[in-house]
């Protein structure tokens, strides 16, 4: 069966449009958030396009500041300050990956917590791993949120993540951790993948590495679910070769279809939860 992040999405954006109505009447304005991208890599243009349609769908107040690929790095430091101290924008996110000369980690973590949608600032990747209510990266987000969506098991269950990345892979395992999987992190590294993803009743695959996962290296039952976003022959293909998966599995993501539309979805959610922070505080 299809773990159909593209259909689930569609619903949660129904609600979203709700809520977001309620929130505009309420405090007389629509959460907004500004995306910062830097140079015109394709990849990632789409993904701001993307990102700027899905706010405008529930109401959102999306905007993208379109910087030179040769800004220095203290300009878009002096941007990401600026914003910060606006009180009109409530989430922020520097859209990745930056040019060579940009110190990533240094502009990541310039932008204040309380405004780091994506979760990737230092203080929201301690307080995720310390258990701390915090705003989480979007793509590990919107995973948990489809799997409750079609109730898939998680407690008990053996998760196997494949890719250790702090966008996806390290944040990912805490999640399922935290509702009781017992989780398995695999990587470049790991000696027998195949010993290991075999083995999972929840397979999340994060590489970037076309086809990595086939069907021989699943077991019967198993959830799969393929982050990689990966072009082949002009077609956007995954990490897993779904034709050999699909029958095996119990559930499947498409690609695409799948973990990208929640992702976006995800962040929507970051950016109300981000705004009603704000008038709790």
């Amino acid at each position: 069966m299809l773990l159909d992040g593209k259909l689930v999405s569609k619903e949660f954006e129904e609600k979203l449009k709700i809520k977001v109505a309620s929130l505009v009447e309420k405090y007389h304005r629509p959460p907004s958030l500004v995306v910062i991208l830097v140079g015109e890599n394709p990849a990632s243009m789409s993904y701001v396009k993307s990102k700027e349609k899905a706010c405008k769908r529930v109401g959102i107040n999306g905007k993208t500041l379109r910087l030179s690929v040769d800004i220095k790095e203290e300009e878009l430091l002096k941007i990401i300050d600026k914003l910060n101290k606006d009180e009109t924008v409530d989430g922020m996110i520097v859209q990745l990956p930056l040019p060579d000369h940009i110190n990533k980690d240094k502009v990541l973590n310039k932008v204040f917590p309380e405004k780091d949608v994506d979760g990737l600032s230092l203080l929201n990747a301690g307080k995720l791993a310390s258990r701390q209510k915090s705003l989480q990266p979007a793509t590990p987000k919107g995973i948990m949120m489809l799997l409750d969506y079609y109730k898939i098991p998680i407690k008990g269950k053996h998760a196997v993540i494949v890719g250790a990345s702090n966008l996806v892979g390290a944040p990912m395992a805490r999640l399922l951790l935290y509702r009781d999987a017992t989780v398995t992190v695999c990587h470049i590294h790991t000696k027998d993948l195949a010993f290991h993803t075999s083995e999972a009743d929840i397979l999340v695959v994060a590489t970037g590495v076309i086809n990595l996962v086939n069907g021989d290296m699943i077991k019967k039952g198993a959830v799969v679910v393929d982050v990689g976003i990966n072009r082949l022959d002009g077609k956007i293909v995954g990490d897993v070769n779904f034709e050999s998966c699909k029958d095996k599995a119990s559930y499947i993501t498409p690609v695409p279809g799948g973990v990208g539309p929640m992702t976006i979805n995800a962040l929507l959610h970051n950016v109300i939860e981000a705004f009603e922070e704000k008038y709790d505080r």
